[in-house]
């Protein structure tokens, strides 16, 4: 199951980055990759209560690659975490397959609330470089989020959000009047 998941992860980074040249580099040298190593490993402590340990590992991973997830997020095979300096990926976030997340990306809540305060991306969703994706709501499958765009509100299957706060700017590549 493992290399079954560090597979997926290595063939989304091959398949989004044109830089990639081989898996053995990927492997070795992409901190998105490693981040999620280290995330599942420190995921598994996190479901057997060894939730400290868990926190240390998260800890540590971060001050190696840059990229803070949270052991208790949950994270598929297949995502592809580019330039990761500055991701933030809270507790209770979920983030399906295929999708691509970019430099300073936040998936974070907002505030002290209970439950799922952190957002759920969905399949093949695009968060670019510096976008905050703020509270318990869905970013819907093939969504693209622009750089800098801060997201308070669910953002609907294929669209496309810019702006602070974040706006639906287009709908399966058709322009949306505002």
């Amino acid at each position: 199951m493992f290399f079954r998941k560090l597979r997926a992860d290595i063939d989304a980074a091959m398949k989004n980055d044109p830089a990639a040249r081989n898996r053995l580099e990927v492997y070795l040298t992409y901190s998105g990759v490693r981040a999620l190593i280290w995330h599942r490993r420190a995921a598994f402590l996190y479901k057997i209560k060894l939730k400290l340990f868990a926190r240390m590992l998260s800890q540590w991973a971060k001050f190696r690659t840059g990229i803070e997830i949270h052991p208790a997020a949950k994270i598929a095979a297949g995502v592809f975490i580019d330039h990761g300096a500055g991701v933030v990926i809270g507790e209770t976030a979920e983030v399906e397959t295929g999708v691509v997340i970019y430099q300073g990306v936040t998936l974070g809540g907002t505030g002290k609330e209970r439950g799922k305060r952190h957002p759920t991306v969905r399949k093949n969703a695009i968060i670019s470089c510096g976008a905050k994706v703020l509270g318990g709501f869905e970013v819907g499958e093939g969504a693209k989020i622009g750089a800098g765009a801060v997201v308070l509100h669910e953002v609907p299957p294929y669209a496309t959000v810019v702006g602070v706060p974040a706006r639906v700017v287009k709908i399966n590549n058709s322009q949306i009047s505002l």
